[in-house]
């Protein structure tokens, strides 16, 4: 079955949908420059109320590793998600800190020429991360050409403008392992119930 996850959460009324819906992740993003951004005591708060089923993903961009097992011990994440420019060496660093799931996230975007391609998708199908995460971009909302996709070898999130109204295409035509929506299931930048039930409804009778 495809998994779900509903990032960007900020708000208590977030968490209490989540609660409701029971996607199988959700994402707390800690990255000062992004307006979905939470601070650590924030998110320990949200956490306290998150169902126990429901994993919590802490999104990174270039962090300290120190800071992001700090976390993870403290319970406030279960998973860690990388979405910059860390390489082998970061993720062999921050193995030795956390037995915490790592997700990599790579960006693709359509009009990359052929030879970079072919260079990320080896990139992809190599690393070592446990998990990895296909985005048109960081938090752009934009959708990408999804036959991009039929060189990866390996189970992926895939995130980057997924909504209501592609979600079917997506899971019928990608199935990837999971479905990473944010901006998608927002209304003037506030999480919707509605939009998240939709996305939960069409995964669920894929």
């Amino acid at each position: 079955m495809i998994r779900t996850k509903f990032c960007g959460l900020k708000r208590p009324e977030d968490i209490q949908i989540v609660n409701k819906l029971h996607p199988d992740y959700i994402g707390f993003v800690f990255f000062k420059k992004s307006k979905r951004n939470v601070e650590p005591l924030e998110a320990k708060t949200l956490k306290e109320k998150l169902d126990t089923s429901i994993k919590a993903v802490g999104v990174f961009v270039d962090e300290d590793s120190d800071t992001i097992a700090k976390l993870v011990s403290a319970g406030i994440i279960d998973v860690i998600q990388l979405h910059g420019k860390e390489d082998e060496k970061y993720i062999g660093q921050l193995r030795k800190l956390t037995d915490a799931k790592i997700i990599k996230a790579f960006q693709i975007k359509g009009d990359t020429i052929k030879e970079k391609l072919d260079e990320q998708i080896e990139a992809i199908n190599k690393s070592s991360a446990d998990m990895v995460l296909i985005d048109s971009g960081q938090g752009t909302g934009s959708a990408f050409k999804w036959d991009i996709l039929k060189s990866i070898e390996r189970p992926y999130f895939l995130a980057g403008g997924i909504n209501a109204d592609n979600i079917k295409e997506a899971v019928d035509v990608i199935k990837p392992y999971a479905i990473d929506v944010s901006s998608g299931i927002e209304t003037g930048g506030v999480k919707d119930e509605e939009k998240m039930k939709k996305i939960i409804e069409v995964v669920r009778h894929s």
